[in-house]
């Protein structure tokens, strides 16, 4: 198979999907590799590293799609790059297509084949692409959080972890997921009282039993989110339906409830948000200010980590690819299941139900319950 790696273009993406490892590798199956010059910079992968190990480096975006039949991107093509993609191509990269209707219609009309990071699944429900990114992400929002809880950039300008005589920061978490377990580590680590919130009472066992002493876990409902955002200096949204949107669990009018200065950083912004409040942000613009209440939403949160999040993110990609790749999609995805959940859109027709109902389109069931298409 001809496999594309297109250079990330989305604002302050420093990703690539393929390291020169998985050249190596894609190689060593009899594959062949095309990457944008300058696509690995970012993660600190020079064109002559790709080269070395056998890939082959075309100058501009246009070559790499026009020759590839997968490509390997890290985010969701955006809008510059709809009329690329074209009949039967397969494009396998994070699309959280409930987020993006213009995406959705897009994908539908160029007639390709879809398959999302975030919805391939494991039988025990795990999202094993999703789960790298949302470690990084989940650690970085609580760096992210005490940097701009700084006076200077808007916050109540308060320690996370205090000092001794003087009380620590509150966070809370929203989720005790992937993101929010992570997330509260890194905040109870620096000294914070953290707070978890989820509607699982066994996934609130699991972390109580883990989580230091600092760390609280609370049944997750409007009632209690309501009290406990009075008191939050950080508030961590870390709320997960796979390829679904968020739900929103503080809506604006909640604001006003809010101290000023209180940070938000929703994490599920790329999936619509669970803060209404919350729009899409980008590294170079991270935060607005909204009734004096910071919020964080970039939707590339990994991407500011290029290094770590790449090789993070390439560990759990590249078995997948490989499977994509040496077998076509149609018979790597009849015979693995976690693969077939990944497809979200394909041949024009949306065969994932949560992209579907997000904007009220058709679903060809039919498609997803075929076994050998």
């Amino acid at each position: 198979m001809i496999i594309g790696v297109p250079k990330e273009i989305k604002n302050n993406e420093n990703r690539v999907a393929l390291t020169p490892a998985g050249v190596a590798e894609m190689k060593k199956n009899g594959h062949e590799v095309y990457v944008q010059t300058a696509a690995g910079e970012g993660s600190g992968f020079s064109d002559q590293e790709y080269i070395a190990y056998g890939a082959q480096i075309l100058g501009t975006i246009e070559e790499v799609y026009a020759v590839a039949e997968m490509i390997m991107k890290v985010k969701e093509p955006i809008a510059s790059e709809y009329n690329l993609i074209r009949k039967d191509q397969l494009v396998f990269t994070y699309f959280h297509f409930a987020s993006s209707e213009p995406l959705t219609h897009a994908m539908i009309k160029s007639e390709a084949i879809c398959l999302a990071y975030e919805t391939v699944e494991k039988a025990d429900r795990s999202l094993p692409l999703l789960i790298p990114m949302s470690e990084v992400a989940g650690r970085m929002s609580i760096q992210e959080g005490a940097k701009y809880l700084e006076k200077p950039l808007k916050g109540r300008g308060i320690l996370l972890g205090g000092v001794p005589g003087v009380p620590p920061a509150k966070v809370l978490v929203l989720g005790g997921g992937i993101v929010g377990t992570q997330a509260a580590k890194m905040a109870a680590g620096l000294g914070a009282q953290v707070t978890i919130m989820d509607v699982s009472l066994p996934r609130l066992r699991q972390l109580s039993e883990i989580m230091p002493a600092n760390v609280m876990t609370i049944i997750s409902n409007s009632y209690n989110i309501q009290n406990a955002i009075k008191e939050a200096d950080l508030i961590i949204g870390a709320v997960l339906i796979p390829g679904a949107k968020a739900p929103n669990l503080i809506t604006r009018e909640m604001l006003k409830d809010m101290r000023p200065g209180t940070v938000l950083v929703d994490v599920a912004v790329d999936q619509g948000g669970c803060i209404e409040t919350c729009e899409p942000t980008t590294h170079e613009n991270p935060t607005f200010i909204i009734d004096d209440i910071v919020h964080y939403c970039v939707a590339n949160m990994p991407g500011a980590v290029p290094y770590t999040s790449t090789l993070a993110l390439t560990n759990a990609t590249l078995p997948y690819a490989v499977q994509l790749a040496n077998k076509g999609w149609k018979k790597a995805c009849a015979e693995n299941a976690e693969l077939k959940k990944g497809l979200n859109i394909a041949n024009g027709k949306i065969v994932y139900k949560e992209v579907a109902e997000a904007w009220n389109l058709p679903f060809d069931e039919e498609l997803v319950l075929e076994p050998n298409f």
